[in-house]
């Protein structure tokens, strides 16, 4: 008989509470396997694929494309014994008490986290989602071996018109339906052309985008009677805009600015890219910088550290975890390169090619993004000279690199052009004074400005 089990949001990072559906990468009817991914959500902290722990057949998706769940909902029912393979029921019970009985089913075995996902509660106080299409029963033992057990009613699919078949929930077609607009005239806007209460309202309005439209030019928040679009605040961005509102309010925020002739660093750079040591990395100012930091960092210790509220403590770090501000398609992150102060320049300049393809695929994980002790953010590649970043939350500092420039300079009594580049500091000032952030500024400027004194250090 069949057996049905709930697959929850597990909490994929430490202390994420919700994420967003982003697509489904399974249907009703599909046979998956152990550990296949089903879904892609993403977190406040990043996009990230979820494998199912069970092997069987799926048999509903609970939540939509775009909805933002809490962890420990169920989002997915599979049959893991679509043959019937299990050990046999007990003795048949009335039909009117084996339907509760599948919806008491215990909460461990509902609820089971994904291994290596974290854990959280099952007792949460937010139900399912209801959907249209009610989760399976066991079916009861039928009365004589002859009767066949009765299966689960299929879903009714929409008849084709044109080889075009509209993709929508049923609360969805029944709002089309009271509101007169005809489903096959409309392309989707969710992800995979899902129609959604917003496009049936937008035709009913006579503003919705027609059938065969591309997905990707359909607007879902654009109001053509307002010229306006509004886009919900949600995952990456919502995150981050609450980590740079609780930086900004709660840390004294001081920044420091430095001019530097970094000429001496390009000549150095082009030689060791010809170099067979250096053959086949991309070796970035960006590799210098972090090795400057890294370095700054054990003679400046106080922005590798980190102010306590709760113990009321400055903790100071022996080791240095870099964060890299990257700009990705979903917004600000900022993957970290674990002990960074342990690596040579060489290694430095490889993690920070895998660190940054990583984050433009959209692929980087929570933990890669937790425990950062110090930032940068390279402004450069963007033509800017400066800016006065925000400190990220948890650390005490963030530099922010600007653009190479070929400028004036005035080597020597004479005015030569030279690569000059400009760095800014901001630091937290209740754990780095005006003097420990001016020094480890100095010292990050000399150190690119010529990378010979780093054999000082």
């Amino acid at each position: 008989m069949p057996e049905y089990k709930q697959f929850p949001l597990s909490d994929t990072a430490e202390g994420l509470t919700e994420a967003d559906i982003l697509a489904w990468r399974v249907k009703p009817g599909d046979t998956v396997t152990v550990n296949q991914i089903v879904v892609e959500v993403e977190t406040a902290k990043a996009a990230v694929e979820l494998p199912i722990p069970w092997a069987g057949v799926v048999t509903e998706l609970h939540v939509e494309p775009g909805q933002t769940v809490e962890v420990g909902t169920p989002i997915l029912t599979v049959d893991v014994d679509p043959d019937g393979k299990a050990s046999p029921a007990p003795a048949a019970a009335p039909a009117a008490e084996s339907a509760p009985a599948a919806e008491s089913a215990p909460a461990e075995e509902e609820m089971k986290p994904l291994v290596g996902y974290g854990s959280k509660a099952a007792g949460t106080t937010r139900r399912a989602r209801k959907s249209a299409t009610p989760a399976p029963a066991p079916v009861a033992a039928a009365p004589t071996p002859a009767a066949p057990a009765p299966a689960a009613p299929a879903p009714v699919a929409e008849t084709p018109r044109g080889g075009y078949v509209p993709l929508a929930k049923p609360p969805v077609r029944k709002l089309a339906k009271d509101l007169g607009v005809d489903l096959h005239s409309l392309t989707g806007s969710a992800d995979g052309g899902v129609i959604t209460r917003e496009d049936v309202h937008r035709a009913a309005n006579g503003s919705a985008a027609p059938a065969g439209t591309p997905v990707s030019t359909v607007d879902s928040g654009y109001d053509p009677a307002t010229r306006e679009r509004r886009v919900p605040i949600k995952g990456v961005r919502k995150a981050t805009a609450a980590a740079m509102v609780q930086s900004a309010y709660t840390a004294p925020h001081v920044t420091e600015f430095l001019t530097v002739d970094v000429t001496p660093m390009m000549e150095l750079r082009e030689k060791l890219k010809k170099s067979r040591e250096f053959s086949g990395v991309k070796l970035t100012p960006l590799a210098f910088a972090a090795k400057a930091v890294c370095l700054a960092a054990k003679r400046t210790p106080d922005v590798n550290a980190v102010w306590d509220e709760a113990a009321q403590e400055i903790v100071y770090k022996d080791y240095v975890h870099l964060g890299i501000a990257a700009a990705t398609p979903r917004g600000l992150v900022v993957p970290k390169i674990r002990d960074a102060d342990s690596l040579s320049l060489k290694e430095l300049a490889v993690a920070l090619t895998e660190l940054t393809d990583v984050a433009r695929e959209g692929k980087t994980t929570p933990a890669a993004m937790l425990g950062g002790t110090f930032t940068i953010t390279n402004v450069g590649v963007f033509g800017v000279d400066t800016g006065t970043p925000i400190i990220n939350p948890g650390e005490s500092a963030i530099l922010a690199v600007g653009a190479i420039r070929d400028t004036p300079w005035v080597v020597d009594g004479e005015i030569k052009v030279r690569k000059v580049m400009q760095l800014s500091l901001s630091f937290d000032h209740r754990v780095v004074d005006g003097q420990q952030g001016s020094e480890f500024l100095a010292d990050v400027g000399a150190l690119l400005a010529d990378p010979a004194v780093a054999i000082t250090y």
